[in-house]
């Protein structure tokens, strides 16, 4: 039986799934020369280069959205009376 290859790529997305390494790991993510998109140090398809300034508005962006989420954005909005449960009167002409 041969052996299958621990890197490549398989219609155009990229894989590798040699063992990873500390120095491997650190270097995939800071390739200055690269665009904001780089090859992952293990596993399948792309990761973020954080060298690339593009990189870090992302961050930013999906930041102020998880903490938009996470409530962050309620002390804008109405105090809450805690009468959800309350029965509601409904006049039909």
């Amino acid at each position: 039986m041969a052996d299958k290859p621990k890197q490549g790529e398989i219609l155009g997305i990229p894989y590798n799934f040699e063992r990873p390494s500390i120095g491997r790991l650190l270097s995939s993510h800071w390739q200055p020369g690269n665009g904001m998109l780089v090859r992952k140090p293990f596993g399948i398809g792309y990761t973020l280069n954080l060298a690339s300034w593009r990189s870090w508005v992302v961050l930013a962006v999906v930041g102020v959205l998880l903490w938009q989420e996470n409530g962050a954005g309620d002390a804008e909005a109405e105090p809450d009376d805690g009468d959800e449960d309350d029965p509601v009167e409904v006049v039909v002409d």
